[in-house]
């Protein structure tokens, strides 16, 4: 269910009560909560934030300053109050709401039981193109960050949810599928934020040097502070890319894990190493979300978890591969 602003400025009895979708009304107010949607995995919002979201920018002619956060209702800070974020940049043709529904990724958020919201920020709208806009320049992503925040600090998100999410980030990780590897090479590269881990879903097509030096950063650290990098390839540029980052990070002392065929890393590996390299047999299409490949990298990464998994139980031997239904 969606509604629109009026229904929160109404009092917070029409929360219990269904509203036909409304998108707010546009203003001059720069960090706009545009709508809200609840259902049973928890709630997702849509924010107009033209001054720090990738577009509108002067670097191209896409105008649509959509960021879409998603709250799962498991949800809860850190014991720091901190905020995990995971977010997501989708590939060609498509626009952030399409590649959140067609790739799972809130259910894959809430099955893996992180304690984290999800980020997909409009890139180019169903066009073949990875440019990110104002996430190229030095500190983008660091300032994207900062909007976003306040964003959603504001009265109306704050009473959509119930609850303050976001008034300090803390683990933050990257998610790109296809073209969306050129935006998470320009926030692992002069982005401006600590990026934790990044997972690349067929989507090393270029600019491997960025990650290379991005891991080789973080060489050595602590679980929870080191770079972790995955990379899922089918075939042709990505899966060459991801071969020679995997050999040329293996060589520099890295400790890096490859899988030939999907599912014979055990859990523990997929936790421990910080390069994955991982031969798909799914389509380009499917490589994000047919096996839980999302979910699977949520569960091995570095964000808070409160509450019980049963993942970790076989941490040695071939991981068992679900298949999405």
């Amino acid at each position: 269910m969606r509604v629109g602003r009026r229904g929160f400025l109404a009092g917070g009895a029409a929360l219990a009560v269904p509203m036909v979708w409304a998108p707010f009304a546009r203003g001059s107010v720069a960090r706009e909560l545009a709508w809200v949607e609840r259902g049973p995995l928890g709630t997702t919002l849509a924010f107009h934030l033209p001054e720090t979201a990738p577009f509108p920018s002067a670097r191209a002619a896409y105008q649509d300053p959509t960021v879409l956060v998603f709250v799962p209702g498991h949800y809860a800070p850190s014991r720091d109050g901190r905020t995990g974020v995971v977010v997501h940049f989708h590939g060609h043709r498509t626009t952030a709401d399409r590649a959140m529904a067609q790739h799972r990724l809130r259910e894959q958020l809430v099955d893996s039981k992180q304690d984290a919201i999800l980020v997909v920020p409009q890139g180019p709208v169903l066009a073949a193109d990875s440019g990110i806009g104002k996430l190229e320049e030095p500190g983008g992503f660091a300032r994207f960050l900062v909007g976003l925040s306040r964003a959603l600090g504001q009265r109306d998100a704050v009473q959509a949810l119930g609850r303050v999410v976001g008034a300090a980030f803390g683990t933050l990780c990257i998610s790109a599928h296809s073209g969306g590897y050129h935006a998470a090479a320009q926030c692992v590269r002069h982005g401006g934020a600590e990026v934790i881990e990044v997972y690349l879903f067929d989507a090393l097509y270029a600019e491997a040097d960025a990650f290379v030096a991005w891991v080789e950063a973080g060489r050595g650290r602590p679980i929870h502070t080191r770079h972790k990098l995955v990379t899922y390839y089918t075939g042709g540029a990505t899966e060459q890319n991801s071969v020679w980052l995997a050999k040329t990070l293996a060589e520099k002392g890295v400790r890096v894990a490859r899988e030939d065929v999907e599912g014979t890393l055990s859990r523990d590996e997929l936790t421990r190493a910080e390069v994955v390299a991982i031969k798909a047999g799914e389509s380009h299409e499917g490589v994000t979300s047919e096996l839980n490949q999302l979910r699977d990298c949520l569960y091995a990464s570095a964000l808070p978890r409160r509450l019980k998994t049963s993942w970790f139980d076989a941490r040695t031997g071939s991981r068992p591969m679900e298949r999405r239904r």
